[in-house]
């Protein structure tokens, strides 16, 4: 128990010794920022002085202390635009991670061919095709199969749009849709809790360094090991955004154009063939019920019905023998 107080107590003190560190070197850089822009100012006091001495006149106070004011202000405006160019910089510095997505379903007469050319497309722009997938359906009523190809690649989010700007006119668009997620505020988030873990694993193996028996050492280690997996969690977790957010992807979907077939269905002769074409399925279908049912019925037949059969037969004669073997009952008659 006391080790353990021991030990978030120096937690507690290391903790707070980096934040005053930290808050000195933050006064320290503030304080020496300002010394070059004062030191600016004083070639124009020399000049300024140099044709007082030059004259017999004094300089009176008043001149001086405007001088002093100028100059001041001369120098405090260096150092305001100077840290509006630091501001300014980090905020360019910080990229924006938007992961973009978007799907496509194109009909065209060769799919298998915009499978190439989709792949040429992507690694021209630097990006490379993940999935592809081809399927051919049978269709009758057409009279010809179709074909679709799924793909899915992947390109530089910069050359996003002009990667869809190459597949579209690879035949006729019949949908299209893109979408973008802002994930900055995610990836800042996981930049600075991995900075403090840093930081919490860092005083752990100070700590560690200090401990005089291996109990100690073997808990610190133990604390050392938790705050490592949260680290290596926290970074895959950055690395899955910034790979997001470096390639975008495209969902491309590649199929054959289906012909609108179209039928009349009016006329004496259509109808009489209709109406032979519902005799004729009738007809089958009733054939083939019967045909199954027979079919159905042969098992049962041989394993449930002929065994009943035979068995009420049989009982059926031990019955009928066993009243034939019985005597017949005389009745005596009574002399009046």
């Amino acid at each position: 128990m006391k080790f353990l107080t021991a030990l978030f107590l120096t937690t507690m003190l290391l903790a707070l010794g980096g934040c005053v560190n930290e808050w000195r070197n933050g006064a320290s850089q503030d304080r020496a920022k300002p010394a070059p822009a004062t030191e600016a100012p004083r070639p124009a006091q020399q000049e300024a002085r140099a044709p007082a001495a030059g004259n017999t006149a004094e300089v009176s106070p008043g001149y001086t202390d405007a001088q002093k004011q100028g100059s001041q202000s001369a120098a405090t405006k260096p150092v305001s635009l100077q840290k509006a160019d630091e501001v300014q910089s980090q905020s360019q510095a910080t990229d924006r991670k938007i992961i973009r997505n978007g799907n496509l379903i194109i009909e065209m007469d060769e799919p298998q061919d915009g499978l190439r050319k989709i792949t040429s497309i992507a690694e021209s722009l630097g990006g490379f095709v993940v999935t592809s997938e081809f399927k051919q359906n049978d269709s009758r009523a057409v009279g010809k199969p179709t074909q679709v190809v799924t793909i899915i690649v992947r390109v530089p989010s910069h050359q996003f749009n002009a990667a869809l700007e190459g597949i579209r006119p690879l035949g006729q668009v019949i949908q299209e849709k893109s979408e973008g997620q802002d994930v900055t505020e995610e990836y800042i988030d996981l930049e600075a809790r991995i900075r403090t873990k840093k930081a919490l694993e860092a005083q752990f193996m100070e700590i560690m360094k200090r401990a005089s028996r291996v109990t100690e050492a073997l808990e610190v280690q133990s604390q050392i090991a938790d705050v490592r997996g949260e680290i290596e969690s926290l970074e895959g977790r950055r690395r899955f955004l910034e790979n997001r957010a470096a390639l975008s992807t495209i969902n491309i979907t590649l199929q054959t154009s289906t012909p609108i077939v179209t039928a009349t269905t009016s006329g004496f002769w259509h109808d009489v063939k209709q109406a032979f074409g519902d005799g004729v399925d009738a007809g089958a279908s009733i054939l083939g019920g019967l045909i199954r049912f027979f079919i159905v019925m042969i098992p049962v037949t041989l394993f449930i019905l002929l065994p009943l059969f035979f068995i009420g037969r049989f009982l059926f004669r031990r019955i009928r023998q066993a009243t034939r073997k019985q005597p017949p009952i005389i009745e005596p008659h009574t002399q009046l």
